[in-house]
């Protein structure tokens, strides 16, 4: 099996070992480093995996993945430095750090070494995630197929190039912090209507569970689901002509052009 070192124990290095795990990964082919003694006696004692530096994990990791922040990069690469990487040897460097670029990484590893970057998002935790690639100068196409096999048992995988990939953390990388705010936003405005917290959350969660998945498996788009729910003069187009008036369809549209450029700012003041 793919051994396998997780570099960062974080929020995404977390939910990445959790969806391995789940979609049955064996713990021996796992290894996370983590830096903080207290967040590392946390990951192992929940996941049953090995924590440890960060040069002991990448040694003889067939796939290593940076899932630190973008301030944290050079310390990793600092610490890869010692280890005896070996590009011959079909080890591969996968990030899954926002806004970092591989010509980033690869001056920094031996001649040749492959560099993927991924954007994934949380939703890994429950195997529903949904990560993109972008291959640097270097990868062949078995890295690719080796880290989609991988990323693939968490939730769906496409590939992009890597010019592409800031607009993708915009879209999917920040994506679920988007759709909870609208489903907090819901929640709040059904118990304003006199729901429970509990029902409305229920009723919340639910349609959006099937919505998601009715987009996922109709051969109509959004806009012909939309317009399929909405009768004229009915109750949808009264609240849809609310929220078209306050503009929240231009707020988007600002919201993922902001996070697209935080996303490039990010690749170059972290160099």
């Amino acid at each position: 099996m793919t051994r396998i070192a997780v570099i960062g124990g974080g929020r995404i290095g977390e939910a990445l070992v959790a969806g391995l795990l789940e979609a049955g990964r064996a713990t021996k082919d796992l290894v996370v480093a983590e830096q903080m003694p207290a967040r590392a006696k946390e990951l192992a004692q929940e996941f049953g995996v090995r924590v440890t530096t960060v040069a002991d994990a990448a040694e003889g990791a067939d796939v290593i993945v940076v899932a630190v922040k973008p301030g944290d990069v050079d310390a990793v690469m600092s610490a890869l430095s010692e280890v005896e990487l070996d590009a011959e040897r079909e080890q591969l460097l996968v990030s899954l750090v926002a806004g970092i670029p591989t010509s980033r990484y690869e001056p920094k590893l031996p001649a040749g070494f492959p560099v993927i970057r991924v954007m994934s998002n949380t939703p890994m935790l429950v195997g529903e995630g949904m990560s993109v690639l972008a291959p640097g100068r270097y990868v062949k196409d078995a890295h690719l197929d080796l880290v989609r096999d991988v990323l693939q048992s968490v939730g769906k995988v496409v590939t992009v190039a890597e010019t592409q990939m800031d607009a993708v953390t915009a879209v999917s990388g920040s994506g679920p912090a988007y759709f909870f705010l609208v489903a907090e936003a819901m929640v709040d405005a059904a118990v304003d209507l006199g729901l429970s917290r509990k029902t409305a959350t229920e009723l919340v969660v639910q349609t959006m569970i099937g919505s998601a998945a009715m987009l996922d498996r109709s051969d109509e788009d959004a806009h012909e689901l939309r317009a399929a729910v909405t009768s004229p003069a009915g109750t949808t187009a009264a609240a849809l002509r609310v929220l078209e008036q306050k503009g929240l369809r231009s707020a988007f549209i600002e919201a993922l052009h902001a996070a697209r450029d935080r996303s490039a700012q990010q690749g170059v003041t972290n160099e």
